[in-house]
């Protein structure tokens, strides 16, 4: 009887542990989940701010630096002087989850069929991009530029690392064929953009696209977290990024694990050209190979040197958009 009454205390005591342990984790998960959920994709986070810890930083010469700001400032001009003398019209869409996004439609011809439909990066906003629409417009392409949800005048509290916005890329490319059915559309996007145009590429878009270009997409949400979190705090992903994933599903809706570029490329079947600094300290360059070597659909690969993380166009310009209406002039 003596022993039966311990053993059952031995036991309480186990289970009282495992009790605690169990709210520990869930207070654990809690506290960490969503500090990184407010610190990452929080519309009002700190995570544009980015400060690398370790080792992962790439230094890139300093002549280098120089000739990318002189033409990064060249292009911004540029750019504007484009767009305040192209004639332009603001757009909005609503999305699934009942968002208005806004963006902006440039007409250099309202004639043609050619459209791009360009997306900015992480943090950042539709002025990002915009000297890569000039380039576009000069080959006779109109011009979309939206700003992603929760960034500039789009609405939305969290940002969707390229798996919410996919789908509103496809509000954008029916509000394109509402107005031209016979629209030929190419997408392009960088870096969070880069993603969001190749998560999209698997997912049986409109035949109205034709092309895809990406400029330093992460190969997965999951995986882009991973090494910011090595880089920015030198913290591994387990169990970090297991509670990150519990609150973003809760809070932003979506699965950081399962937002996969990676995965989307290999049912792709629309061309994609893929375009990455070899210096990029952001978006490690293997991602771009994994990316590459996982796609199925006619591709091609610009790697461009002593660039870092979506500086391809300003370090080679000329080798940049060559390369991108080549390649278009190609898949007709």
């Amino acid at each position: 009887m003596k022993e039966k009454s311990k053993n059952n205390k031995v036991l309480k005591i186990f289970l009282i542990i495992i009790l605690l342990l169990i709210i520990i984790s869930a207070i654990a998960t809690i506290v960490v989940g969503n500090y990184f959920v407010n610190y990452a994709i929080l519309r009002t986070g700190n995570g544009g701010d980015r400060e690398v810890k370790n080792a992962q930083v790439i230094e890139i010469d300093d002549e280098v630096e120089k000739t990318i700001e002189k033409n990064r400032q060249r292009e911004k001009e540029l750019a504007e002087k484009w767009a305040k003398n192209t004639k332009n019209e603001k757009v909005e869409v609503k999305t699934k989850d009942k968002l208005i996004l806004r963006g902006t439609e440039y007409f250099s011809n309202e004639q043609s069929n050619n459209w791009v439909i360009i997306l900015h990066g992480y943090h950042s906003n539709p002025d990002s991009v915009i000297s890569i629409g000039k380039h576009f417009s000069e080959k006779g392409y109109n011009v979309l530029i939206p700003s992603m949800r929760a960034s500039n005048e789009s609405d939305g509290e969290y940002i969707g690392m390229g798996w919410l916005d996919k789908e509103d890329l496809k509000c954008w490319i029916n509000l394109i064929i509402e107005q031209n059915k016979d629209a030929q559309i190419v997408l392009h996007g960088s870096s969070m953009g880069a993603a969001t145009v190749l998560m999209a590429s698997g997912d049986g878009l409109p035949g109205n696209v034709k092309a895809i270009i990406e400029d330093s997409a992460y190969t997965s949400v999951w995986d882009i977290f991973a090494s910011e979190a090595k880089a920015r705090f030198n913290l591994p992903s387990f169990p970090v990024l297991n509670m990150f994933k519990v609150v973003a599903s809760m809070r932003a809706k979506y699965d950081i694990k399962e937002a996969s570029a990676l995965e989307q490329v290999k049912k792709a079947t629309i061309p994609i050209l893929f375009i990455h600094g070899n210096k990029d300290d952001f978006v490690p360059e293997y991602m771009c190979e994994e990316l590459y070597k996982a796609t199925k659909s006619k591709k091609e690969k610009l790697i461009i040197n002593e660039a870092g993380h979506t500086e391809s166009r300003y370090k080679e310009p000329e080798t940049y958009y060559t390369k991108i209406f080549e390649f278009l002039k190609v898949i007709k």
